[in-house]
């Protein structure tokens, strides 16, 4: 959601800075201005001495121009971190043993742990995601345990099976595992 709401914001705001500072540039460049641009030519200044000191004696004015600009600063910081801080690695990084690393996509990682780990007695459906950096990633592992099933017996099964070998076939000395158990919960049914 996050990319999309990016592409989005990112669309605007490229078409703002280019229907409003194109038409800077090219007047500014001796281009002639177009009809419905607000200035005359190339020496005319966006702001003339009334339009700046017209609400320099309001008491709301310059407060609310500030809190505006801050809110737009800390706004584009905001963006400019969560586009930055990426919390899942595109890849993982796996040892092949003779002293080189191939990559390994995420989503084939998380898939083929995915299902070894649903094909586990009592495991109804299970969801992995890997976070982390890719030489040192760290998975997440939703279980929903059908409701006959010991939590106990289908943790040492995922530790001892699935992510035993996924750390082994990666060449990863670790993988840690932050691991949710829940309980299927199905619909009651008619008794006749």
């Amino acid at each position: 959601m996050l990319k999309g709401v990016n592409r989005v914001l990112l669309g605007i705001v490229g078409l703002v800075l280019v229907v409003l500072g194109g038409p800077v540039l090219a007047i500014g460049l001796g281009a002639p201005a177009p009809s419905w641009w607000p200035h005359d030519g190339r020496h005319d200044v966006l702001l003339d001495e009334a339009a700046r000191t017209r609400w320099r004696d309001e008491g709301w004015w310059w407060p609310v121009v500030i809190a505006v600009l801050a809110l737009l600063v800390l706004l584009s910081l905001w963006w400019l971190l969560a586009v930055l801080r990426r919390r899942r690695p595109v890849e993982v990084l796996v040892d092949t043993g003779d002293g080189e690393d191939a990559s390994l996509r995420r989503r084939a990682l998380e898939q083929a742990l995915a299902e070894e780990v649903s094909h586990l007695d009592g495991v109804d459906r299970a969801h992995v995601h890997l976070t982390g950096r890719r030489r040192a990633p760290r998975a997440r592992v939703l279980l929903l345990l059908q409701p006959h099933i010991d939590p106990g017996t289908t943790l040492r099964s995922l530790t001892r099976g699935p992510l035993t070998h996924a750390r082994n076939s990666t060449g990863l000395p670790t993988l840690p595992t932050e691991t949710r158990l829940r309980a299927v919960k199905h619909r009651p049914e008619r008794v006749t």
